[in-house]
């Protein structure tokens, strides 16, 4: 389980969070929606201690992130995978490579091992025929894909998304939503989704929260949502709707 409890950060003299609190349940998919420049993507980089908050704390299975150093940090990061929204291949690296370097890091497998095991996530994303290729030779769309690889590759407890979608056609969107809800359901991992993708996050949510100017507006679930008449809310879906009308006119 993941909890956030009363989390500050700030850059300069803008501030980000003012005091957030969650609670991801194990086997839950909660999708953190929010404009763009709210804070989503600093929320799972805290998350995961890319970045250092200014206070509150985030408890991870009952051990606190802000306590732990050295092995204990390494070990609770080991539970985490991430798919970044650029995907963040290596360029220099084959396919195979970047879907078996996490492997080479850090478990103690033979060439052979880290080998089927990257093949095997490779085909679970459905790109069993690209290992040799380079990420430049690939559409956006597979190279999430191979992000994606890398990230099941490592077997974590939870995966956390930022902006799986953005940049993406809507055919191309859907596959790689639906792919993400069938890693949730097969390997009974605990995601959190961040996008300011309505459909897509309405598609994958257990539950959603709403972030607005550094807070939680709203918690619900999809149903909730989409009958809520709080004004930030109404706003955001209001928002994607008539930019989804100006772009199919």
């Amino acid at each position: 389980m993941i909890e956030v409890k009363q989390l500050y950060k700030s850059f300069a003299d803008l501030n980000v969070l003012n005091g957030v609190s969650l609670v991801v349940e194990d086997g839950q998919s909660m999708v953190v929606m929010g404009k763009s420049g709210q804070g989503k993507s600093v929320l799972l980089k805290l998350i995961t201690r890319l970045l250092f908050p200014d206070s509150g704390q985030i408890i991870i299975d009952g051990d606190d992130l802000g306590s732990l150093t050295g092995k204990n940090l390494d070990a609770c990061r080991l539970k985490f995978g991430m798919l970044f929204q650029s995907a963040a291949l290596f360029d220099s690296l084959n396919i195979c490579d970047n879907v078996g370097i996490g492997l080479k890091a850090y478990n103690r497998l033979s060439d052979e091992e880290i080998k089927k095991i990257t093949r095997e996530s490779l085909e679970r994303v459905g790109l069993d025929n690209v290992g040799d290729k380079f990420p430049a030779q690939l559409s956006g769309g597979m190279r999430k894909r191979v992000g994606l690889a890398r990230v099941v590759a490592m077997k974590p407890k939870y995966i956390l998304y930022d902006e799986p979608t953005t940049g993406l056609d809507p055919v191309t969107s859907a596959q790689i939503a639906k792919m993400i809800k069938e890693m949730q359901i097969d390997l009974n991992v605990t995601s959190i989704i961040v996008t300011h993708d309505i459909p897509t996050g309405f598609f994958l949510a257990d539950k959603i929260v709403l972030l607005n100017d550094g807070n939680f507006s709203f918690t619900g679930s999809v149903e909730e949502m989409k009958h809520s008449n709080v004004d930030s809310v109404k706003d955001f879906i209001r928002g994607f709707t008539t930019e989804a009308d100006l772009n199919n006119r």
